[in-house]
């Protein structure tokens, strides 16, 4: 039997050819068939090179495990998931890996009513089947349909915004060469916005780097862009576009801790008293508004799979990572990259305040470091050596995930992470950025040391 070191905690995710290839993408469809017996399943993939071949693998393996294969072709992940919903098939997997290195793919997974699969729910018997590639001969092969669902998914998508209200803003909008630019292209004639369209054209070679608007050296262009063209703010994505990042009139670049609040208390003012989910690697802002809306906050472990089911769990209407990830239950409690821009221009519309006003008070009160990511050995000792140092003048110690640590006037989260070998650092302060300045540089300055 072989181990498939491409499965991670709640996807896929491995280099190809080495990790992920067309031989495994047919025994990983063989497996999803095989453990959840689907009738049909949607597929479809991001704009990767290697995307199609693997897509067409997995299809075919599907297809030999009894499930017929509606194949929407090339698209972003939530539109995998809007399929698993609004097509009323048993389940959605789109062949992508995000952000990862061009030499990289994967595949996310949903079931029924895309509800998530992850190490907790599925994705572990989908790999042990997978590894044994020995399976039971299904009764029937599957058949294969080609359909694009991009008209009901623009109405979608126009459902969260009130056309007649809008203003003709001016948004510069980077796909980074990914996948998001199609989307906009949709919903461009039906919008009053200028859009000044960057990196617009997929192209898998990413010739401007990968697309991920968390490295720093990838927001020079999208903000010189916002400045060039007075723009009243800019939009980027990553490559399957199921997260975007905010820049404000100015050009600089908010943190998506700050935007979770914020939509939030949007959200709640539709549906007072609700919750709302967080992840607990930044989350005072994101209380205090949840709570200062009426709302009821909830943590969840980091990551997709993770905030779905407790979403779904808690009946959460909205749930936010500080990683540009936001779920909404009116899209199956899924994550989604259009669904969060279109929701601050109607803000924008509705408050008749700049992106900036709507989020400089808060990130005044809670500042910040914005995640920090460091390569280390043994990530799991470093963490018990940080309580071990941080515990006697701790006010809270959590694990839901990783390690967090709160005082009187800052805390932080330290974990590994579940798709790549590094451990990510985030800190927060109660208006006091000198303080959280200082505690950050501390805490690296620490890590390090324990890391020779």
């Amino acid at each position: 039997m072989t181990s498939l070191t491409c499965f991670k905690s709640y996807d896929v995710r491995g280099k190809v050819p080495e990790e992920l290839n067309e031989d495994i993408a047919f025994r990983i469809g063989r497996a999803y068939a095989q453990f959840l017996k689907p009738s049909a399943v949607a597929v479809g993939y991001d704009i990767r090179l290697t995307s199609q071949q693997l897509c067409d693998s997995l299809a075919k393996g599907l297809m030999a495990g009894g499930a017929d294969v509606i194949n929407i072709g090339q698209c972003g992940t939530e539109e995998i998931y809007f399929a698993a919903f609004n097509e009323h098939v048993d389940g959605g997997i789109c062949v992508t890996a995000s952000h990862n290195p061009k030499n990289y793919n994967g595949m996310k997974f949903v079931g029924k009513d895309a509800k998530p699969i992850s190490g907790d729910s599925g994705l572990r018997e989908i790999q042990a089947l997978a590894e044994a590639n020995q399976f039971t001969d299904a009764e029937f092969e599957g058949c294969i349909s080609y359909k694009d669902p991009q008209n009901a998914y623009l109405d979608h998508l126009l459902k969260y915004v009130d056309l007649a209200s809008l203003p003709p803003l001016k948004i510069v909008v980077n796909a980074g060469n990914g996948g998001a630019g199609k989307v906009i292209d949709l919903l461009e004639p039906h919008l009053p916005f200028e859009f000044i369209k960057l990196n617009h054209e997929a192209d898998g070679n990413f010739p401007n780097g990968v697309p991920n608007p968390l490295l720093v050296e990838n927001r020079q262009a999208t903000q010189q862009a916002v400045i060039d063209n007075k723009a009243d703010l800019g939009i980027a994505w990553d490559g399957d576009f199921d997260r975007c990042f905010f820049f404000d009139e100015s050009g600089e670049f908010i943190e998506g801790y700050y935007l979770v609040g914020l939509l939030a208390q949007t959200l709640l003012k539709q549906q007072p008293g609700s919750p709302i989910v967080y992840d607990p690697r930044l989350y005072w802002n994101t209380v205090e508004m949840i709570e200062q809306a009426g709302g009821k906050p909830v943590m969840s472990k980091t990551g997709h799979a993770f905030i779905k089911e407790t979403m779904r769990r808690e009946q959460a209407i909205y749930g936010g990572e500080m990683s540009a990830h936001h779920y909404f239950s009116s899209f199956a409690f899924c994550d989604n990259g259009t669904i969060p821009w279109l929701l601050i221009c109607q803000l924008i519309a509705d408050s008749k305040k700049t992106i900036s006003q709507l989020v400089s008070e808060r990130m005044a009160l809670y500042p910040c470091s914005g995640e920090i990511n460091l390569r280390v050995n043994d990530a799991a000792t470093i963490l018990t050596e940080l309580s071990s140092h941080y515990q006697q003048e701790a006010k809270l110690l959590d694990h839901t995930d990783g390690l967090g640590i709160e005082f009187e006037n800052w805390r932080f989260n330290v974990r590994m992470s579940n798709t790549e070998p590094l451990l990510r650092v985030n800190v927060e302060a109660r208006n006091d950025k000198q303080l959280m300045d200082d505690k950050t540089q501390e805490l690296l300055k620490l890590i390090k040391g324990l890391a020779e």
